[in-house]
């Protein structure tokens, strides 16, 4: 379903689209890249895609290690217990990315805010989440223009140039771009690994045990723990959504065209025709069918490789340094952030 042309993005945007969400949020936006499909899409991806390569991020990995190691310093040294969140399932996203779009120096609690409103579902009143939503877009629009008066080496530069090469590609698309790639970048990495920790802090202690041993196995425990731990709110966001632009037959059911269609990858990654052990006791073992959490098709996330490093690097030297991290509240006591398209904790204190 995730590649068929004939179940689409854009069209859950057409005149006749119901209504999916009780107000926009940043995504119902039709001009970002998640939105736009064929010709379009692949202009845009392009300005972009070749920053997010294996070999492109391979000359990243000491500059993130390095920062890996700067976080876990900071809280070696503060007085415990520590917010695992803002100390670090935050701050490591929005620093390498910060460095990526050459953002040194944004605000970290505008940013976060911006972050709680473009995904919300029902946390804000919708003119709270308008009112975040102009900000944000003005924010893109002011980036925008300054990288054009004044370009450097960093990603936005880069879009811009390329953009602005391209007569097709518009001024709203190319500032919808951006602050996507701002948000994406930091929001739902900071989600995938405040609800790892929770896993790993709890249930997971041996994993992490073993994850802080040998670096070695961490590549194939960040896929198995992207496979089964979940990001998303599925009360609010079932799965990736698509639209029917004619009828479409799947599984021997009939599906309308102007259809809307979610695709459970939550179900999906635990499904035991085709994975048949738990990946739970088998975290350390190499998936032999890749998993669905970046999605697939031509809307396979972006930055897939980056959060892959991050994680990767994380989930190694952070139990390496402290293996006797603990949650210092019950389970029960961790606040979670609701309302929101993702589903993850509000904060995470810690001791050791």
């Amino acid at each position: 379903m995730l590649a068929d042309p004939r179940l689409n993005r854009a069209h859950l945007f057409a005149a006749d689209a119901p209504r999916l969400t009780p107000y926009p949020n940043l995504l119902d936006n039709p001009d970002i890249l998640n939105n736009l499909d064929g010709i379009e899409h692949q202009r845009l991806r392009r300005t972009v895609s070749r920053t997010f390569t294996p070999r492109a991020l391979a000359r990243w990995r000491p500059w993130v290690s390095s920062v890996v190691d700067e976080l876990i310093d900071r809280l070696v040294e503060s007085d415990r217990p520590v917010d695992l969140i803002g100390g670090f399932a935050r701050s490591l996203p929005v620093a390498v990315f910060s460095r990526l779009m050459g953002l040194d120096g944004l605000d970290n609690k505008r940013l976060a805010y911006w972050g709680d409103h473009a995904f919300a579902a029902a946390a804000f009143p919708s003119h709270q989440v308008q009112e975040a939503l102009t900000d944000f877009i003005a924010f893109g629009t002011e980036l925008v223009a300054q990288r054009r008066a004044d370009p450097g080496e960093d990603l936005v530069s880069t879009l811009v140039q390329a953009a602005d090469e391209d007569d097709e590609v518009t001024e709203q698309q190319i500032v919808s771009l951006v602050i996507l790639l701002v948000m994406a970048g930091h929001e739902v990495s900071t989600t995938v690994f405040g609800n790892t920790l929770v896993y790993l802090l709890t249930d997971g202690r041996a994993t992490w045990r073993e994850l802080g041993s040998d670096e070695s196995k961490a590549p194939a425990a960040v896929d198995q723990l992207l496979r089964g731990i979940p990001i998303s709110d599925r009360d609010v966001l079932p799965g990736f959504l698509r639209r029917a632009v004619e009828d479409v037959e799947i599984g021997g059911v009939v599906i309308p065209a102007g259809s809307v269609v979610a695709a459970d990858t939550m179900s999906a990654n635990l499904d035991p025709e085709v994975y048949p052990e738990d990946w739970r006791v088998e975290t350390f073992s190499p998936l032999d069918t890749p998993h669905l959490a970046f999605g697939a098709g031509p809307h396979y996330c972006l930055g897939a490789w980056l959060a892959r490093l991050e994680m990767e690097l994380a989930l190694h030297r952070l139990p390496k340094r402290l293996p006797g991290l603990r949650l210092a509240v019950p389970l029960e006591a961790i606040e979670w952030r609701e309302g929101l398209l993702t589903r993850s904790p509000q904060n995470l204190p810690v001791t050791w």
